[in-house]
This record gives C-alpha cells, sequence and structure tokens, in this order.
C-alpha cells in the first residue's frame, strides 16, 4: 500500500491548510531534528545572505534528499548567489518561471450570486497618491517620481513624507484618489507586489505601474485596469493624461468593469504561501539541479540543467507518508521546511 500525505505542522496554521487549501494532511512544526530523514528542504534566502541562517552542508546529505531556495524579493535584494551552485533542486519565488510560485497577489472568479462590486465614485479628493517608505536616488521610481510631481500634484503618505498610514487608514485614504502610484523599488521579471494587488485594486484607484515590462501586468492583471508608464513619451505626457482622465468621468469609470467578474487575492501570510507550496509539490519536476542559482536569479533565459533525483522508496510493503515539516528557529530568527518521508510496517 502507497500513502502520501502532506504535513506541514504549526499552532497557526492547521486552519489555514485544511481549509483554504483543501489539504487534510498539510501542517506545521519545529523540529530540526528530522533533517536527515527529509526528502526535501526549504532555506529562505534573506536569512542566508543576513547571515542568520547557514545551510547545513557539515551535515551528511541524506540520500535522495532535495533542497529548494526561497525568496519573494526581487534579484536586486537576493545578494550573490555564486556560492550556491549545484546546491538547489526547486526554486520558490513569486517568479512564474519558478518550481513553485508564491505570488502576491492573484484574481480569482467571482462565486455565481456573489456581491456585485458598487459604482467606483468619481468625486474623489486627490489627484494622485503614493504611500512609500523607502526612497533612494538610484530608484528609477525616484526618477520618475520627481519629474511626474512637477507635472501634476501627488500627495505622498509614508514614513518618507512623515505621515504614515495604518493599516486601517491605508485603503480607505487611497480610495480619495483617482490614481495610485504602483511603483515597485526594483525592475525585475514578474515582480509585481501588494503595490498593485493590495494598495491599488483593493482601494478602487487606478494604478499607474511601473515595474517590469507590460506584457507582465497584461498576463496576470485585468484588461483596461491599469496605466503604465512605459506606454507615454514621457513622464510630461502622462501627467496630462492623468489630469484629462480624471476629468472625464465616463472614460475613468471604464478602468473597473473587472470588478464585477473578478475578486482580488492578496497573500500576505505566509501561512497562505507555505500552504501552496504543499499543493503546488505533486507537480514538480523530479530530475533537476540548478547548477547557477545566480544565473537563474538574475538572467531570465537560464534553465536549470536535469540531474539525478532519488524518489521516495517503494512502498510495496510499507506504508510511506510525505511530510511537509515547515522548521523555525527561535534563536536564529530563521526557518527552512522539511518533507519528510516515513516508512512504516
Amino acid at each position: 500500500m502507497h500513502h502520501c500525505s502532506f504535513l506541514v505542522y504549526t499552532v497557526y496554521c492547521i486552519y489555514f491548510c485544511w481549509d483554504l487549501c483543501h489539504m487534510p494532511h498539510c501542517r506545521l512544526v519545529d523540529q530540526h531534528f528530522l533533517f536527515p530523514s527529509a526528502d526535501v528542504v526549504v532555506f529562505h534566502n534573506r536569512e542566508l545572505i543576513q547571515g542568520q541562517q547557514k545551510l547545513p552542508l557539515n551535515l551528511p546529505w541524506p540520500q535522495g534528499q532535495r533542497w529548494a531556495w526561497l525568496s519573494l524579493e526581487s534579484p536586486a535584494h537576493n545578494g550573490h548567489l555564486q556560492e550556491y551552485a549545484n546546491i538547489f533542486n526547486m526554486t520558490i519565488s513569486y517568479r512564474r518561471d519558478a518550481d513553485i510560485t508564491v505570488p502576491y497577489g492573484e484574481l480569482l472568479p467571482k462565486e455565481a450570486g456573489g456581491r456585485l462590486e458598487e459604482d467606483v465614485p468619481l468625486n474623489k479628493s486627490t489627484l494622485v497618491c503614493w504611500v512609500v517608505n523607502n526612497v533612494q536616488n538610484y530608484h528609477k521610481r525616484t526618477a520618475v517620481y520627481k519629474e511626474l510631481s512637477a507635472v501634476v500634484p501627488v500627495k505622498v503618505y509614508g514614513r518618507w513624507s512623515g505621515t504614515p498610514l495604518s493599516n486601517e487608514a491605508l485603503l480607505p485614504t487611497i480610495s480619495q484618489c483617482y490614481f495610485y502610484l504602483a511603483f515597485e523599488n526594483s525592475v525585475a521579471k514578474d515582480y509585481i507586489t501588494e503595490k498593485l494587488w493590495r494598495n491599488a485594486y483593493q482601494s478602487g484607484a487606478v494604478p499607474v505601474v511601473l515595474g517590469p515590462p507590460i506584457s507582465d501586468y497584461k498576463d496576470v492583471a485585468p484588461p483596461n485596469s491599469f496605466i503604465h508608464v512605459d506606454e507615454f513619451a514621457s513622464v510630461r505626457v502622462l501627467g496630462k493624461f492623468l489630469q484629462e482622465l480624471a476629468k472625464d468621468k465616463k472614460t475613468y469609470n471604464q478602468y473597473f468593469p473587472w470588478k464585477q467578474q473578478w475578486t482580488v487575492k492578496v497573500y500576505s501570510d505566509w501561512r497562505e504561501r507555505l500552504c501552496k507550496i504543499c499543493v503546488q509539490y505533486n507537480s514538480l519536476p523530479q530530475h533537476k539541479v540548478y547548477s547557477d542559482l545566480q544565473a537563474w536569479d538574475k538572467d531570465n533565459t537560464y534553465k536549470a540543467s536535469i540531474g539525478k533525483s532519488h524518489m521516495c522508496p517503494p512502498c510495496s510493503n510499507v506504508l510511506c507518508q510525505e511530510q511537509f515539516i515547515f522548521h523555525y528557529c527561535i534563536i536564529c530568527d530563521a526557518f527552512f521546511m522539511l518533507l519528510l518521508c516515513q516508512q512504516t510496517i
């Protein structure tokens, strides 16, 4: 008999994994001693580059065990990854070409009979607004903001401007803006964060986006629901366009019909993201190794090579349980997740 169940154990995640992901055997635990028996270990890149966690290269590498690299940061913040050549077998990222994709947000079809969106208020008090905490001169978004604010008034919130917003005040404040600057801090493939999904879409403002190419946005966002900076010959032309669009209520309202058919799901809870890993695991390729993780992260054309993979041992006379186990280390404030395969008579 061969029975494989996914277990990701923690008192904080059982509800999410059972009810949101329909994974009845998915829960989170913290038991590092299970490392020698694990089939898959997932390491968080941020903890690695900050020195809060180290790869256990000093431990015997169990035969057949696979390691996964997890990052939700853009390549500009992932550090140098040359030392991880030929170590990881899979990637977990917001990128759609990762082995396991964990996006910041996505569209979900509305259930039949669900509540229809009311018309978007057209008498808003602010033309353009932006919530930002970190402004650096080398960011492309900083230059675009400076050019745009010379053409149209831009109301800025956040720590940088000295007017931070609480979580409770965030969406109501942005809802009073015709346009929201969903400017990413990095321009990278598929790097579309909560700035679009939560700040703009959930508030009811039209997002003006700056980040990956417009084709990336079109692949994941509703048609005619955003304005991309690159669509305009100059930032000045963009500013004039926003001024005219806010005056044309009928045309402005055409940016919102998608809300009648779609709802936005924002992934801000690590528990939901980890459950998503459980859901996607069975569809993963079994033979892969990243001989140059740096190239995959920085160069969009890199492809992982095929390597030897060790599957869960045959279970003709035993019960084989594949168990996802999420590990959190209080001392180093780091985590990794295990997929444990146990054999029992």
